[in-house]
């Protein structure tokens, strides 16, 4: 690849240096806050500045994303859920990698095609490879005026002294071991380079890998566009014949068909059958359940995305038997969701069970549609599928899962008298502060003054740089320092 450095280059250059700083200073310095939201908008800063005379394509579609994406960077501000926190440190940068992609491909290359998956992996290997050749200029500009004789001699040095490292490393330890003296002396030598500081040469290293894959990835979504690669339509290929399709759809409806039956004749009366307990009752069956019903929508996918429509008879019977798959599918959710219901009311609330109670309403949102898409051919599934998943996910980043477990134990234990305050207190700030809540209520409840008098003592010891900045935290902590115990 042959490139040619012009002054905006050096300019955009600079400009990622300090991006690399940033990144740097945001996600290698402690916790991560209000620091991510502070990189994300410099980085889109940078991104538009430099792609501000190019064409965006798919232009509404990347609004959405873009959208999406700053609200899970504030997320880092607003919440302190450390399931999103992990996810979305690798989840954030895959979506801006993705919407920058997006935005930047082609007018006519849709994103909802397999092919842009190795779309995207071309444009991250043409990043590297622009990476290689800059250096390779800037090599070229460094030797213009020089001598190559005594290039070539520094050369020779430099290949002799990387050579006798390995060489050098067995001799000093043999010599070491045969002579004491000698030893002490040459292990005085490391304190010659204390004046080198470690961590700031691995902090530069950093920023520089930061820079060089901003400068690469930004520099080749600037570049005028390289044809869009020519693959094959993947499905194709690979086609499921009607008659295979109708016959595995007939005989998972006919077992389904029965278990809705048993469904509607006992579990759905809301009482306890036999000798189950809640635990057995509720737990292992809505997991056994929730599965199947990941079972069902993936072969209804593979039918309507692989599957030969055949003739008239047969296309309208694979209809009829795929809306029986997704009706039944919708049995076991609502089976799943009662007994998930049922085993809150005896054991209260807890983060993975209000987030498996929105996942099934996700789940009902996306059978909905592919119900729909059974009888309307032309809708496209994964185009669907990826928006409501991404605002499915940026919602319950935004909304606070926390704070709903919250204020739904409250509600419990304000009807039964039961709660788990140690389990409240482990779930993030949002937890303390409804147990601050609670005892400025004056409820009785055990431990709980134990339990925050802990939570007080770590405020007042632990401390924050701006970088993690955290407003739920922030809250939490202002209010153990200024909370009286009795």
């Amino acid at each position: 690849m042959e490139i040619n450095v012009n002054k905006k280059d050096w300019l955009f250059l600079g400009l990622c240096l300090l991006l690399g700083i940033l990144a740097e200073e945001s996600f290698f310095r402690g916790l991560i806050g209000i620091s991510y939201l502070v990189f994300i908008i410099a980085f889109y800063a940078v991104f538009f500045w430099r792609c501000r005379t190019i064409y965006f394509a798919h232009q509404r579609f990347g609004y959405l994303v873009v959208i999406c994406i700053w609200l899970l960077s504030a997320g880092y501000v607003l919440n302190e859920n450390i399931l999103f926190y992990i996810l979305n440190i690798i989840g954030i940068p895959a979506l801006v990698i993705f919407h920058l992609v997006a935005v930047t491909s082609p007018k006519n290359f849709r994103w909802n095609q397999f092919a842009f998956i190795p779309y995207i992996f071309s444009r991250l290997l043409n990043a590297i490879k622009y990476n290689i050749a800059f250096t390779s200029s800037l090599g070229k500009l460094a030797k213009r005026g020089a001598d190559d004789n005594k290039l070539l001699v520094w050369k020779k040095i430099l290949i002799g002294v990387v050579i006798s490292l390995p060489v050098l490393a067995v001799v000093l330890r043999l010599l070491t071991t045969a002579d004491r003296q000698f030893a002490l002396m040459v292990g005085g030598i490391p304190d010659l380079f204390r004046i080198v500081d470690a961590e700031g040469v691995m902090r530069l290293i950093v920023v520089l890998i930061c820079m060089a894959a901003f400068f690469g990835l930004m520099q080749v979504l600037y570049i005028k566009q390289m044809k869009v690669m020519k693959l094959q339509d993947w499905q194709a290929s690979v086609k499921l014949d009607p008659v295979i399709s109708v016959t595995v759809l007939v005989l998972i409806n006919l077992v389904y068909i029965l278990f809705t039956i048993v469904q509607f004749k006992y579990f759905f009366s809301g009482s306890l059958q036999g000798d189950y307990t809640y635990a057995e009752y509720a737990r292992k069956g809505f997991f056994e359940l929730l599965f199947v019903t990941l079972i069902n929508l993936s072969i209804t996918i593979v039918v309507l995305s692989l599957g030969e429509s055949g003739k008239n008879s047969v296309k309208r019977m694979r209809q009829v038997l795929l809306t029986i798959l997704v009706i039944s599918s919708g049995v076991l959710l609502t089976s799943a969701f009662i007994r998930l219901s049922m085993y809150e009311e005896a054991y209260g609330f807890t983060f993975t069970r209000v987030l498996s109670h929105s996942f099934m309403i996700f789940l009902v949102v996306i059978f909905t549609y592919t119900l729909v898409k059974i009888w309307v051919e032309r809708l496209s599934l994964f185009h669907f599928y990826f928006i409501t998943a991404l605002i499915y996910y940026t919602t319950i980043n935004v909304i606070d899962l926390d704070r709903i477990v919250v204020k739904e134990n409250i509600t419990r234990y304000e009807e039964t008298g039961k709660i788990d305050a140690n389990y409240l207190s482990s779930l993030s700030a949002t937890g303390v502060l409804g147990l601050i809540e609670l005892y400025e209520r004056g409820e009785n409840i055990p431990h709980l003054e134990t339990i925050l008098r802990d939570k007080q003592m770590e405020a007042r010891t632990e401390s924050h740089t701006w970088q993690s900045y955290n407003l739920n935290r922030e809250r939490a902590s202002q209010k153990l320092n200024d909370l009286q115990f009795k």
